[in-house]
């Protein structure tokens, strides 16, 4: 049985890459840790955000690592054992992660938060130039 992609038209040149950067990431569907993503409007000038929030209670800023690698923003958490405890019950448990956002071209991270047991990375779409070029013909006699 053969698959049909949305990347299947011979009009679309070039998409490959993103077409195998979907299956990646739909392949990839770990529910922890629990995240939120925002639009955050316009103001004052400033261009629209996007806010993504993940719950990352228990970690703290030297466990969590945020990152970009080629376009693709990567959140990590590693939690430490801190000495030998001795638990009763246990219903904690120090898990480690790694949540993988895909960015479209263009966008930028503006900064990362750890407040109340919540990371907030927020990104910007700066509006992009509109660009017309023009392709000159040669004609060949």
């Amino acid at each position: 049985m053969s698959r049909i992609t949305p990347f299947a038209s011979p009009l679309l040149l070039g998409f490959d890459a993103m077409e195998k950067t979907l299956e990646r990431i739909s392949k990839a569907s770990d529910g922890y840790p629990p995240y939120n993503i925002e639009r955050i409007g316009a103001d004052n000038g400033a261009p629209e955000r996007l806010r993504i929030t993940l719950a990352v209670a228990g970690f703290g800023e030297e466990e969590l690592d945020v990152s970009i690698e080629e376009n693709q923003l990567l959140i990590r958490g590693r939690q430490v054992e801190h000495g030998e405890r001795d638990y009763l019950y246990r219903g904690i448990a120090a898990r480690q992660f790694q949540r993988t956002f895909v960015l479209a071209d263009g966008m930028q991270v503006l900064g990362a938060g750890l407040k109340n047991g919540l990371l907030s990375v927020d990104l910007i779409r700066p509006e992009p130039a509109r660009m017309v070029k023009k392709i000159n013909i040669s004609v060949s006699q």
